[in-house]
């Protein structure tokens, strides 16, 4: 499976300083990615991503869920090491 970099993270930066968490506030380092798709506006193989810390990665992953959104969880090296 291929997956893009982070552009459409909240978290992400476009400089080299590491991945953060994309919870609202947190500064924290980001260790998963939580891929998402919304099907009423993206093709189904579409993958925009969030990043989240140990802490809010359940609170991300809830809150994708429950609106059908997310498609997976991994850590943030799977994803670097799947990368194009």
């Amino acid at each position: 499976m291929n997956f893009p970099a982070f552009p459409d993270s909240p978290g992400s930066s476009t400089d080299d300083a590491a991945p953060v968490c994309s919870a609202k506030g947190c500064r924290t380092a980001a260790v998963w990615v939580l891929a998402w798709n919304n099907p009423q506006l993206h093709t189904p193989e579409r993958r925009k991503t969030w990043l989240a810390c140990e802490e809010h990665r359940e609170h991300l992953s809830s809150f994708l869920g429950i609106r059908g959104f997310l498609k997976d969880v991994v850590t943030l090296e799977e994803w670097q090491d799947s990368a194009p």
